[in-house]
C-alpha cells in the first residue's frame, strides 16, 4: 500500500475492529478506535488531544523507561519492533490491566499502527496462581482441618470469587467454609430456617459432585445457575439469581485426603475461566495435602500422648510396687504396736487416781494412735488392688453422704458448702464402696484447704456418656507446678496433710475408667473435675 494520504479517515476501517487500535504520528494519536479509548477508560476526544509523551505518563507510567525513547526512534524513521511487547496499562479509573501489543507500519512512513490485545485473563491466571501458592504454603503451616479450610477460601475469595467447601459427610454433603454474597447467604437461612452449616444435602440430589468425586477431575460450568438450580429448592435459587451477576461461571473441584474423598471446592465468579479453573483444580489438590499433613501431626500428637501416658503409668506402677511392699510391712510391723497402745489406752482410762492432766495426756495418746491407723489404712487404699463391684450409684447422693460424714478441723463448721446437681443426671454403674471413698477425700481436701468463712462448691451434671463431679474451693489454689502432681503420693501442698487423699481419688476414678483433673481457679482456689461414664471400662488404676 502506497497510499500518502494523512486523512484520518483512511483509517476508519480500523473503527470496527473489536480489538484496540491506534495510529501515533510524531508526538501525537492521530487515530483512536472506540475499543481502545474504552481499554483506558476515557474518551477519544482526550486521547486525540493530548500529547502521546503525556498519555504514556498517564495511561503507562511503569513503562515510561523503555516506552518512550522507542516511539522516539520510530519517529526518526527507525524500523517498528518486530516482536509484541507486553505492557502494564492503568486506566482512568486506576485498575491495571495486563496487554500485549504490536507495532505495525501505517499508511505513510510517519503513521505507526498500535494494535492491542487485552491479555488481563493470562495476568489474571498468573496472580491467581501465586496468590495460591503463598496459601498453600501457609496452609501446610496449619495444624487443624479448620484452619486449613479457612486459610484456602480466604485465599481464593481474596481474588474476586465466591467459595465454598461442600464436605462430604456419609452419605450427605454439608457446608464448611464458605465466603459468599452475605445477604445470600442470610436469605437462604431464611428459606432453610437453619444455619448453612446445618443444611445437609443427599448425595443423591447433588450428582454433578459424585461425579466430580468419582472421577477426580474438576468439572467447569459455564452457566453457574445450572448447577445451583439441580442443588437448591426454586426459592433459594431464585434469591440467588438476584444477587449474583447472570455471567457467573463455576468450578467444582474434588478434594481427596489420603485417596479418598473428602469434600468438594466449589468457586463461582464472573472473571473465572478455563485456565483459571485450572490452576484452582491444582489449588484442590494442594488443599487435600495440606488436609493430610493435619491429620499426621494429629496422629503422631495422639501417639506421643499415649506413649507419654505409658510411660506414666509405667513410672506409677513402679512407685506402687514399691509403695506397696512398704505399706506391708508398715502394716505388720505397726499395726500391731498401735493395737498394743490402744489397749494400753483403755485400761489406763480406768484408772481413777490419774486425773485431769493423766486423762487429757491419755486422750491425746489415743488421739494420735488412731491418727496413725488412718495414715496407715490410706497408705494401703493407696497400693491395694481396686477391682470395683458396680452397682447403680448416685453421685449426688454420695457427695451428700461425704458431707455428713466429714470431720474437718475445727473450723470446718464456718464453711458455706454449696451443691448443685442437675435435676436430669442419671444413675452409674460403680462401686458404691470405693465411689464413696474417693467422694470423701475429694470433699476432704476442699474442706481442709479452705479458710475460716470459705466456700466449698460441689456440682455434679450429666455429660455425654456420663456424669461430671465438680469440686471447687477457695483454698490456696495450686502450686506452681504441673497440676497432675497433687495425684501423686505423698505430694503435699499443705504442711498438715498426708499426701494420700488425692492419690487415693486418681486411683479409684482410674479404675472406673474415668478422669480426674485439677487446676487452679482464676479467682483464687482449687477446681477439681472428675468425669465418670454411666458404664466402668477397664483401665489400669495406676
Amino acid at each position: 500500500m502506497t497510499a500518502v494520504s494523512t486523512d484520518p479517515a483512511d483509517y476508519r476501517l480500523l473503527e470496527g475492529l473489536p480489538i484496540p487500535v491506534s495510529v501515533v504520528r510524531g508526538e501525537r494519536v492521530r487515530h483512536v478506535n472506540a475499543a481502545f479509548a474504552s481499554l483506558l477508560g476515557t474518551t477519544r476526544e482526550e486521547l486525540l488531544s493530548t500529547p502521546l509523551l503525556e498519555l504514556i505518563a498517564r495511561y503507562v507510567p511503569e513503562e515510561r523507561g523503555w516506552l518512550e525513547p522507542m516511539y522516539e526512534s520510530v519517529s526518526r524513521g527507525e524500523p517498528h519492533p518486530e516482536h509484541p511487547r507486553w505492557l502494564r496499562v492503568r486506566r482512568a479509573d486506576g485498575q491495571e490491566r495486563t496487554v500485549q501489543v504490536w507495532h505495525v507500519p501505517g499508511l505513510t512512513p510517519e503513521d505507526t499502527v498500535v494494535l492491542v490485545q487485552d491479555m488481563e485473563g493470562e495476568h489474571s491466571v498468573r496472580r491467581l496462581t501465586g496468590a495460591l501458592v503463598a496459601a498453600a504454603a501457609e496452609m501446610m503451616r496449619c495444624r487443624d482441618e479448620q484452619s486449613v479450610l479457612e486459610t484456602a477460601v480466604d485465599a481464593i475469595h481474596r481474588q474476586g470469587f465466591y467459595v465454598s467447601v461442600m464436605r462430604l459427610d456419609g452419605d450427605v454433603f454439608r457446608h464448611g467454609p464458605m465466603r459468599q454474597e452475605a445477604a445470600s447467604v442470610a436469605e437462604a437461612e431464611r428459606l432453610y430456617g437453619m444455619p448453612m452449616g446445618d443444611v445437609r444435602i443427599p448425595s443423591a440430589a447433588v450428582p454433578h459432585y459424585q461425579e466430580v468425586l468419582q472421577r477426580r477431575r474438576a468439572a467447569f460450568h459455564p452457566d453457574f445457575f445450572a448447577v445451583v438450580s439441580r442443588i437448591h429448592p426454586p426459592e433459594v435459587v431464585e434469591n440467588i439469581r438476584k444477587l449474583y451477576p447472570p455471567e457467573s461461571q463455576g468450578l467444582d473441584a474434588p478434594i481427596l485426603v489420603e485417596g479418598r474423598p473428602y469434600g468438594v471446592l466449589s468457586v463461582q465468579g464472573t472473571t473465572l475461566t478455563p485456565a483459571g479453573a485450572g490452576t484452582l483444580e491444582l489449588f484442590s489438590q494442594l488443599l487435600g495435602g495440606a488436609l493430610e499433613n493435619v491429620h499426621h501431626h494429629q496422629t503422631v500428637a495422639e501417639r506421643l500422648e499415649e506413649v507419654s501416658r505409658l510411660q506414666e503409668e509405667l513410672v506409677a506402677r513402679e512407685r506402687l510396687t514399691v509403695l506397696g511392699e512398704a505399706a506391708g510391712v508398715v502394716a505388720h510391723e505397726v499395726r500391731n504396736p498401735l493395737g498394743a497402745i490402744l489397749n494400753a489406752v483403755a485400761v489406763l482410762r480406768r484408772e481413777a487416781h490419774l486425773g485431769p492432766t493423766g486423762q487429757a495426756a491419755v486422750g491425746m495418746l489415743e488421739e494420735e494412735v488412731i491418727r496413725l491407723e488412718d495414715i496407715v489404712k490410706d497408705l494401703l487404699d493407696v497400693v491395694r488392688p481396686l477391682e470395683p463391684r458396680p452397682r447403680p450409684v448416685s453421685v449426688g447422693e454420695l457427695v451428700r453422704r461425704a458431707l455428713g460424714q466429714l470431720h474437718g478441723p475445727p473450723d470446718a463448721p464456718t464453711l458455706r458448702f454449696v451443691v448443685d446437681e442437675a435435676p436430669d443426671t442419671p444413675a452409674i454403674e460403680a462401686d458404691e464402696t470405693l465411689l464413696q471413698l474417693a467422694v470423701t477425700h475429694l470433699v476432704r481436701n476442699a474442706v481442709q484447704a479452705s479458710p475460716s468463712g470459705g466456700r466449698v462448691r460441689m456440682a455434679v451434671a450429666p455429660m455425654a456418656g456420663g456424669v461430671c463431679l465438680v469440686v471447687e474451693d477457695e483454698g490456696p489454689g495450686i502450686p506452681n507446678v504441673d497440676p497432675a502432681r497433687v495425684f501423686e503420693p505423698f505430694f503435699l501442698t499443705r504442711a498438715n496433710g498426708r499426701g494420700l487423699g488425692l492419690a487415693i481419688v486418681r486411683r479409684v476414678v482410674l479404675a472406673h475408667g474415668g478422669t480426674v483433673r485439677a487446676m487452679g481457679r482464676p479467682e483464687g482456689g482449687a477446681r477439681f473435675e472428675v468425669h465418670l461414664p454411666l458404664e466402668p471400662s477397664r483401665r489400669s488404676p495406676a
